[in-house]
C-alpha cells in the first residue's frame, strides 16, 4: 500500500506574459482604473457650462449626510477597501518568494524614515499648494475641497485615516511595486519612471491640468528617491504628510482665510 506524497510541487516561475498580465489586473482594480474615471471625470469638467476654476471637486465627501454614525461607518469601510490592493501586492509577493519588505514597506527604520519623509514633504508640500493655487486661479484646475465632511467629533481622525491609506495606496502600488515588475518585465528606468508618473497624474486629472502635471512631477520626485533609498517608507509618510496637512488644514481654514478657494 502506497501513501501519497506530501510534498508540495514547486511554483513554476512566472513568464514576463503572466507577470504583465498580472501587472494589469493589480492596476485595474486600483490606480489604473481610478486613471480611467479620472479622465472620464475631467472630461465632463470641460464639457460643462462652468469655467474648471469655478467647478469644486470634493475629496473625502460625506456618504450619509445627516446620519453621523452611518455616514462613519461608510467612512471606514471606504478607508479599509482603499487598502486591499496593497493587501494584494503583498500576497502576490509572497507567492514569489519574498514580502512587502523587498519594497522597503515595513517599519524597520522608523525614526531614519520619519526624518526623511518630513523634509520631502516639507519641501513638496508648500511648492505643490503654490501650484495648485497658481493653476486654479488660471482656470486650468477645479477648485479642490480636500474635506466634505460634517464638523463632527470623528472628522479628524477619518481625514487623518483617509491620507495614510492614499498614500500606502500609492506609494506600495504606484512606486514600489510598479517599478519591480517593470523591471522584471525588462523595462529601462527612464521609461518604468515615466510610465509610474504618468499614472500618478492620470489618476488626479479629476483636479485639472495643475494636479496632472503636479503629480506627475511629484512622481518622477519620488521614483529617482525610490531608487537612491531603496525604501517605500520615507515617501509613505512624506505623502501622508502631506495629505494630512491638505486635508485638516482645509477643514479647519476654509472659510476663514480669503486665500484658500473653497468654491
Amino acid at each position: 500500500m502506497t501513501t501519497a506524497s506530501t510534498e508540495q510541487p514547486e511554483t513554476a516561475k512566472p513568464t514576463r506574459r503572466l507577470l504583465g498580465v498580472e501587472l494589469l489586473t493589480v492596476l485595474g482594480l486600483s490606480l489604473g482604473a481610478s486613471g480611467i474615471g479620472a479622465l472620464i471625470s475631467f472630461t465632463g469638467s470641460l464639457t460643462e457650462a462652468l469655467k474648471l476654476g469655478q467647478q469644486v471637486a470634493t475629496l473625502n465627501a460625506s456618504r450619509a449626510p445627516g446620519r453621523p454614525w452611518l455616514d462613519l461607518a461608510w467612512q471606514l469601510y471606504y478607508v479599509a477597501r482603499g487598502l486591499m490592493p496593497v493587501v494584494l501586492v503583498g500576497y502576490l509577493l509572497v507567492r514569489e518568494g519574498t514580502s512587502l519588505r523587498v519594497l522597503g514597506f515595513d517599519l524597520g527604520q522608523k525614526l531614519r524614515d520619519l526624518g526623511r519623509g518630513t523634509v520631502v514633504a516639507a519641501a513638496i508640500g508648500g511648492s505643490g499648494l503654490a501650484l495648485y493655487l497658481l493653476s486654479q486661479a488660471a482656470g486650468y484646475n477645479l477648485t479642490v475641497a480636500p474635506s466634505g465632511l460634517p464638523d463632527v467629533w470623528w472628522r479628524i481622525p477619518v481625514l487623518v485615516a483617509s491620507a495614510w491609506q492614499n498614500a500606502i495606496l500609492e506609494e506600495v502600488v504606484v512606486l514600489g511595486y510598479l517599478l519591480r515588475r517593470l523591471g522584471q518585465l525588462g523595462w529601462s528606468w527612464p521609461a518604468a519612471v515615466v510610465a509610474s508618473s504618468v499614472l500618478r497624474g492620470s489618476y488626479h486629472l479629476y483636479q485639472g491640468v495643475g494636479g496632472l502635471v503636479g503629480n506627475m512631477v511629484m512622481g518622477v520626485v519620488f521614483c529617482l528617491l525610490y531608487r537612491r533609498w531603496g525604501r517605500v517608507m520615507p515617501l509613505v509618510v512624506a505623502h501622508a504628510l502631506i495629505d494630512t496637512v491638505a486635508f485638516v488644514g482645509y477643514a479647519l481654514l476654509a472659510g476663514h482665510v480669503s486665500w484658500l478657494p473653497t468654491g
